[in-house]
């Protein structure tokens, strides 16, 4: 998984609100197989619409989404977060999400910055007016700014936080423990050994 510290990318607004898991990835693509690939598929049925936001040539290359409020709510398919991120987006800004797309987002590297509703519509404003609209996210700092005077700060859980700036997903975080994982393993088979061997003797 990618390290997150600081971003400094295009703008993405979506202005809409409750935006399911199933609007970011459509169940008929879940059958896949591989944890690729699915940003083809991101917003499928929306991106039918020529005027949808990822048509639009000037949001290109965006790696921040800004969205409404309950993003990713819906169903627990880790599958939106896959998109999400196989599509480039590496940061989405929301006045709230759903807690299991949350968990999900963070597993797989993707930051989720909270903030109030009135700052999230000011970001969606300018990055709808504004071509080019580009905002800066510190994870190291925890802050958010944009050229125009806009600077914010955001809460992160601390555990959550640790892991995107190492760029450590489960499997990741487990491999550093290996050595301990090892000596466990050693001294669990001794133990077992020692405590059949008497049965083994009969």
């Amino acid at each position: 998984m990618k390290a997150f510290r600081t971003l400094t990318s295009k703008v993405v607004p979506l202005d809409r609100i409750n935006v399911d898991t199933d609007q970011i990835i459509p169940k008929q693509f879940l059958k896949r197989i591989e944890r690729t690939g699915y940003g083809d598929f991101l917003f499928f049925d929306w991106r039918k619409d020529a005027n949808f936001e990822l048509n639009q040539p000037r949001y290109q290359g965006g790696e921040i989404l800004v969205a409404g409020k309950n993003f990713g709510c819906g169903s627990s398919r880790e599958h939106a977060a896959w998109a999400l991120g196989d599509y480039g987006f590496r940061c989405v800004i929301s006045s709230t999400f759903a807690d299991i797309f949350h968990s999900n987002a963070g597993k797989n590297g993707i930051l989720l910055i909270t903030l109030p509703e009135e700052q999230v519509q000011l970001l969606l404003d300018r990055a709808a007016k504004n071509e080019g609209y580009t905002l800066t996210v510190s994870l190291e700092e925890n802050t958010i700014q944009d050229d125009q005077g806009f600077s914010a700060s955001f809460a992160i859980d601390a555990f959550r936080r640790y892991c995107l700036l190492e760029g450590l997903d489960d499997i990741g975080l487990t491999l550093r423990h290996t050595d301990a994982l090892d000596k466990f393993e050693v001294e669990h088979d001794a133990d077992v050994w020692t405590a059949v061997r008497p049965v083994v003797a009969q």
